[in-house]
């Protein structure tokens, strides 16, 4: 199975071959990171329409986290173009970090859409290194379709731990590995090399929930799903929340 494995990835990486030169040249990163947010801003209005339930679900219960004052104050990790916006409630305060400069510029388009939201400022950052956000001032952080792309799970985790408040909450959305019998996984491991290339970074194999429920939360709940993404090699995702 190895070698069927190892066989198909390299006929996958043949018919991609242009990519892969452009990426041993270092020439690949840096106009993938240029592109990336065009490419995310379609991508992120396809990707809400087809899991926009899940996504209501999944924040539906965010001010039940406000802060003592009744503020709830959040930080988005990796937010990208802002598409998470229309899912958080009224009157919360938004700070966004992302490592790509470029999204700053389409961040504005989702602010003018989402009135309810009091965004606050973006930051130039790495989930890995959040040292401008002081340690225990976020009452929830998000991160949907981060981890799977970052270089460090662990590193990220413990940053997120740090910015939380004391029964802050972490909510998360990300594709992971696909169970091990299935089809999914199969594929997953064919396409694996090619995609991290292609998409600036992003592993398809990741069993991310295994970081999460060992990372410094006092309370889990996770869920794996399915993303109603027919012949995506990402459909297999988690999503939930985690308390400090």
């Amino acid at each position: 199975m190895g070698l069927l494995i190892a066989t198909l990835q390299g006929g996958v990486m043949l018919l991609t071959l242009p990519v892969h030169l452009l990426a041993l040249l270092g020439v690949w990163q840096p106009l993938a990171n240029k592109m990336f947010p065009y490419l995310l801003a379609t991508f992120s209005h396809v990707y809400n329409r087809k899991m926009h339930s899940f996504k209501k679900t999944l924040f539906s219960n965010m001010l039940d986290f406000a802060g003592p004052r009744g503020e709830l104050n959040i930080l988005e990790v990796g937010s990208g173009t802002g598409t998470n916006f229309q899912f958080f409630p009224p009157g919360c305060r938004v700070t966004c970090t992302d490592p790509n400069p470029d999204f700053e510029r389409f961040l504005g388009k989702s602010v003018a859409e989402n009135e309810h939201v009091r965004f606050t400022r973006f930051l130039v950052a790495s989930g890995e290194d959040m040292s401008a956000v002081a340690s225990g001032s976020a009452d929830a952080v998000v991160c949907t379709l981060v981890l799977c792309s970052v270089r460090d799970v662990e590193g990220v985790l413990k940053e997120v731990v740090r910015v939380l408040r004391p029964g802050g909450v972490f909510y998360f959305l990300e594709h992971v590995a696909a169970d091990k019998s299935t089809w999914s996984f199969f594929f997953q491991h064919i396409y694996h090399p090619t995609w991290k290339t292609v998409c600036c970074g992003c592993h398809l194999v990741r069993e991310t929930w295994k970081d999460i429920e060992k990372a410094h939360f006092s309370k889990v709940n996770l869920q794996h799903i399915w993303a109603p993404m027919d012949w995506n090699p990402a459909r297999a995702h988690i999503m939930g929340y985690a308390v400090k």
